[in-house]
């Protein structure tokens, strides 16, 4: 038994939730061997090819990994080792959560909280093609991701003051 493998407890708690085999598709290896190079793996990150032999030809370990998640076994074995273990009181559902376990990201510090610039006054009229002032409207042309904020900014207005009418309205019922 390497580091990190199922207890014999552990294994024993677990086995009986587990499928059998069909019968059609000859024997299946020992799932506690395919377990344990599935939990290798999770725990590691190492690709499937390069698992320990130890666990048995990699392919069946992946593959028996991909049938169980697609069929719903793992969710169904997840769901009822907890309700064994919930129903002998040894699952304690409280628990807390703090910024010393649930980091922000490093980019969420320093957040702009400032209101969003108004929109831009409307472009003056474009110089007849050919003229110096053609080629300078040219490079002052509005990017597209400019056009979008100035949209969105119009909306966002728009919808202020919607709910402020709305707010100063009678409520009416229907």
């Amino acid at each position: 038994m390497g580091r990190g493998d199922l207890s014999d407890a552990e294994w024993e708690r677990l086995r009986p939730f587990l499928p059998v085999s069909n019968g059609r598709c000859g024997r299946w290896r020992n799932h506690r061997q395919v377990i344990d190079g599935i939990l290798h793996r999770v725990r590691t990150g190492v690709q499937w090819r390069d698992l320990p032999e130890r666990f048995g030809p990699w392919k069946t370990v992946y593959e028996r990994h991909r049938l169980w998640s697609a069929d719903g076994t793992r969710e169904r074995l997840l769901q009822q080792v907890q309700a064994a273990a919930d129903a002998a009181g040894e699952i304690d559902w409280d628990i807390s959560v703090d910024s010393t376990i649930v980091r922000a990201h490093q980019h969420a510090a320093g957040a702009r909280t400032d209101p969003p610039p108004a929109p831009a006054p409307a472009p003056a009229p474009a110089p007849a093609p050919g003229s110096k002032g053609a080629e300078e409207m040219e490079h002052q042309a509005e990017t597209p991701w400019q056009s979008l904020v100035a949209r969105l900014v119009e909306v966002v207005l728009e919808v202020r003051a919607w709910a402020a009418r709305v707010a100063g309205s009678p409520a009416s019922s229907t």
